[in-house]
């Protein structure tokens, strides 16, 4: 069986469909996969952007592929390009929309009316309204904090605002964090937000874009290893967009005081494991290349100096896969995934989840399992068949596994046990 492929993403255009480690029709949509294995893709035809990609209906519910004791049923649907979701203390979902539209789902029925209060965004090509997560004391403060995308198709930049949610509308809108530079074009947002336990604030922010997009006489993502800008980089800020104390470049001139790692292309999954105290990110390759990083404070990534991705015109992007003095990822998905959305399980209704990483996936439309060990490695991976372009992934309150579709008729969906 072979996986879905989107002919519509960032990465370049297969010229011919194949299996995701090319091992014929023997694996199935569930199949366990070597995690080590790297395939290489054909020469593209096209360089497509990963959200112009076509709708692909999904059933309302079914047992997953590959795995009868698993279901998933369709929450809702008829969204419009989803792309980050919360809940609120009382069970409600927040759902932005690329659009720039907040809509609410109460007691499983979307709202057809959106939240009021959201600005203008830039919502053009991977623009828009993007991630959302609540305040950790939400229930006291009321804040809610978004990432977007503003400005225009010349000059544009992610920022991070928080703002007010009195349960119909929001108010008191406040920009806490903009990206030091503006750059052209609709590429390379980054925008994923994660609290850690200390109650400060991580942001991935993307490189910019790919070539022919150019800041300062170079091309644009050589912004990813210099420190003084925020392009290319997870940053942390504390609750009101100040900076902690304790940032690892505090120190540096050199260096922009919010920068918590750098060497990143577009960071679209970020995720704390609390039992290991780790944090975990999924970051888009250009052609091949996506990968999983466990991330630390300080460290440098390698892109684009080192780096499994090649260009969109299957030329080499850098000599180097490893340099010393970067960290290497700890998988790597050639051809591409275009990962977008991850989650850390920790429920108790899939016991045997417990600690595994769950990583959407546009182009390969699932959503990848991968078990790790106690030291971080990756033992396993599998792919749970959805059929759609995976925008986002998170666990519920509930326990259970949480999916978010990206299409004019994005779905949010819900994995449960079958005998539930």
């Amino acid at each position: 069986m072979m996986f879905p492929i989107d002919r519509n993403r960032e990465c370049p255009t297969l010229t011919k469909a194949c299996n995701f480690l090319a091992v014929g029709s023997a694996i199935a949509f569930l199949g366990v996969m070597g995690c080590t294995t790297q395939v290489q893709s054909e020469p593209a035809t096209e360089i497509p952007l990963e959200e112009s990609a076509t709708d692909a209906p999904a059933p309302s519910e079914m047992a997953s592929a590959g795995n009868p004791n698993l279901k998933s049923i369709t929450v809702v649907e008829n969204l419009e390009h989803p792309w980050g979701f919360t809940w609120l203390p009382e069970g409600s979902i927040l759902i932005t929309e690329r659009s720039g539209r907040l809509r609410i789902v109460r007691e499983g029925i979307l709202d057809p009316t959106p939240i009021p209060g959201v600005p203008e965004v830039f919502a053009q090509s991977q623009g828009g309204l993007l991630d959302i997560v609540l305040h950790p004391d939400f229930a006291d403060n009321r804040l809610i904090y978004f990432t977007y995308a503003h400005g225009t198709s010349s000059e544009n930049r992610t920022r991070i605002a928080r703002a007010t949610f009195d349960g119909s509308s929001l108010s008191n809108w406040q920009v806490i964090f903009e990206v030091s530079q503006t750059k052209p074009r609709g590429q390379h947002f980054g925008s994923r937000l994660l609290w850690l336990p200390d109650g400060t604030l991580l942001a991935s922010i993307g490189d910019g874009g790919n070539p022919p997009v150019e800041l300062e006489g170079q091309f644009i993502r050589q912004q990813a290893q210099n420190l003084g800008s925020h392009l290319g980089k997870i940053i942390r800020i504390n609750d009101d967009g100040s900076i902690p104390a304790d940032n690892p470049f505090l120190n540096n001139a050199e260096a922009a005081p919010e920068v918590w790692s750098y060497g990143h292309r577009n960071i679209q999954g970020l995720a704390f494991d609390a039992s290991a105290n780790r944090v975990w990110a999924t970051e888009h390759g250009a052609r091949g290349g996506d990968e999983v990083n466990w991330v630390e404070a300080g460290k440098n990534y390698g892109w684009p100096v080192a780096t499994h991705s090649r260009e969109y015109s299957g030329g080499m992007i850098a000599p180097e896969t490893s340099l010393p003095g970067m960290v290497d990822p700890k998988l790597i998905w050639t051809p591409s995934i275009a990962p977008s959305g991850l989650a850390v399980y920790s429920g108790t209704l899939f016991p045997q989840w417990q600690g595994n990483l769950f990583a959407g996936g546009l182009v390969s439309q699932d959503v990848r399992r991968i078990e790790l060990d106690e030291s971080g490695k990756v033992l396993n991976e599998e792919s749970i068949a959805i059929g759609q372009r995976v925008r986002d992934v998170r666990q519920g309150p509930d326990g259970m596994l949480y999916v978010l579709t990206d299409a004019s008729n994005g779905q949010l969906i819900r994995f449960e046990p079958v005998n539930r």
